[in-house]
């Protein structure tokens, strides 16, 4: 039954001021948390003690340099000034490769250290909640310590060479890796698991036969994604001397070789942005298959 006009009037006056006033209470909750926002950063920067005149003043240094690592290239003289240029190629392409090979071997170290211990530590499948608690730590300070500073200790620890970046970036990863790989789990479909434990199923039996099917292309996907970031991280690793190209990119910024900085870099970009394509195919690749009918 429709209600006539003047007796629904009243009622859609009284919800336009309902909604009326909750606008109006979530513009103010807008409002203020953009006030504690800004508040915050600009504790952060007087605690970091940011100088935005002394920032102001020396901005145009930035550009400066990087206009001076530009090489001089002329139409008439362009393979010359090309070979010049790339004087080291092939030793930057020897140190790049090792750079690669240093990411791929961290890589899968870490991967499998975090499989291994992603299923303890998650809250799901974990029946040790001290032992989940102690996974969980571990992988947290694995994360926490940035990699150049575990290449650091084993540069002490091993001498000069891959083998520090390697032992980096895998425990890194693996701190990462387990992270990640743990959150999947967590949300697994668990009828599978209630089954199989209802049969008797050992353990491992179920998280072989229940869970890692369910996990195991996700898993493969945030590899991949975590080898991008790895090479982009083992391409600096050379700076305190755990091998790869980035101990000529250091050497050439410190002597001021500006040529040879924006030659080694290039060819890092290159490299970075061409395993960043093939690993993106490959992704996509393995979730069309997960979404497969």
């Amino acid at each position: 039954m429709t209600l006539p006009l003047a007796s629904g009037a009243p009622a859609i006056a009284t919800h336009a001021e309902l909604y009326r006033r909750e606008m109006a209470a979530k513009r103010l909750q807008t409002l203020l948390g953009l006030a504690i926002f800004a508040i915050c950063v600009v504790l952060a920067g007087i605690g970091a003690e940011v100088d935005l005149k002394k920032f102001a003043e020396n901005a145009w240094r930035f550009p400066k340099y990087i206009l001076e690592t530009m090489p001089t290239l002329r139409l008439a003289t362009f393979g010359a000034d090309l070979k010049e240029w790339y004087w080291g190629i092939n030793g930057w392409l020897n140190l790049l490769w090792q750079t690669v090979v240093i990411a791929y071997v961290g890589t899968v170290l870490g991967a499998v250290g975090g499989f291994l211990l992603c299923f303890v530590a998650a809250g799901n499948l974990g029946r040790s909640t001290g032992l989940r608690w102690v996974t969980r730590r571990f992988l947290e300070f694995c994360r926490t310590v940035p990699e150049i500073v575990f290449a650091l200790i084993f540069v002490i620890a091993f001498g000069l060479g891959p083998l520090p970046g390697v032992l980096a970036i895998a425990i890194h990863t693996m701190g990462a890796m387990g992270k990640l790989f743990s959150e999947v789990v967590e949300n697994i479909d668990m009828k599978p698991v209630d089954g199989l434990n209802a049969t008797g199923a050992g353990w491992w039996q179920t998280v072989r036969f229940a869970v890692v099917p369910q996990v195991l292309s996700n898993f493969a996907s945030y590899t991949l994604l975590r080898f991008e970031i790895n090479v982009r991280g083992a391409s600096i690793m050379g700076f305190v001397g755990a091998g790869g190209i980035g101990q000529d990119l250091i050497e050439a910024i410190r002597k001021f070789y500006f040529t040879d900085v924006s030659a080694i870099l290039l060819l890092i970009i290159v490299t970075v942005m061409l395993i960043d394509y093939g690993t993106e195919r490959l992704r996509h690749a393995l979730l069309s298959l997960e979404h497969r009918p």
